[in-house]
């Protein structure tokens, strides 16, 4: 009952009210990124696999600029961060947009974030359970290590989450969530300013 009807209201609600409350922020945001990203832009449209694996258009801030090498390939994540958008992103502020998306009813506040189309060939069928519910801006997996957690722990996280969700378990990962925001744990691996792609279980 909460998983289907109660969550969705409460996501709604508090999205709509949250989205009048910030419309400034999400402005300020939005030019401040389209000046660092020399004009190319401060939104970026990415395909996600919702509930069920249904996919979705996910509505980000663009953080990183589009510079090529000699032969046209894309520069390193860490070279294309530019200043303003390692801020935004250390501060997940690269995720309120999102918050249309939940608005949509495409995600929820909180669960398994939506990653890439492509992994969803390569998940195990526990790994694939992360699906059974809508994607989240924040979840368990975020608030117990975020990108800085290996992929196969995170899924472990994400279906954890799924079997066990509830109001009072959302409650703790939101309040979490806003703890780990001004303490900016967990945001990058020790290799990369994202995660490594995830290739499989093998």
């Amino acid at each position: 009952m909460y998983q289907y009807v109660i969550k969705r209201l409460i996501d709604f609600i508090v999205v709509f009210f949250v989205l009048i409350i910030i419309w400034p922020v999400l402005l300020l945001v939005t030019l401040w990124l389209h000046f660092a990203n020399k004009g190319a832009g401060a939104f970026f449209l990415q395909e996600r696999p919702g509930r069920h694996g249904k996919i979705f258009k996910v509505i980000k801030f663009k953080t990183m600029t589009d510079e090529r090498d000699a032969e046209g390939n894309l520069l390193p994540d860490d070279k294309r961060l530019t200043k303003v958008g390692k801020f935004v992103r250390s501060t997940s502020i690269d995720e309120l947009p999102q918050l249309i998306n939940v608005l949509k009813g495409d995600m929820s506040f909180i669960g398994p974030r939506p990653l890439l189309p492509q992994y969803l060939l390569l998940y195990n069928k526990e790994q694939a359970r992360r699906h059974e519910v809508r994607p989240g801006i924040t979840g368990w997996a975020q608030v117990n290590g975020r990108n800085a957690i290996s992929w196969v722990r995170k899924f472990e996280l994400d279906v954890w989450y799924v079997d066990h969700c509830s109001f009072l378990l959302d409650l703790k990962i939101f309040v979490l969530t806003i703890k780990k925001v001004f303490v900016r744990e967990g945001i990058s691996s020790d290799t990369s300013v994202t995660m490594e792609p995830f290739t499989g279980n093998n």
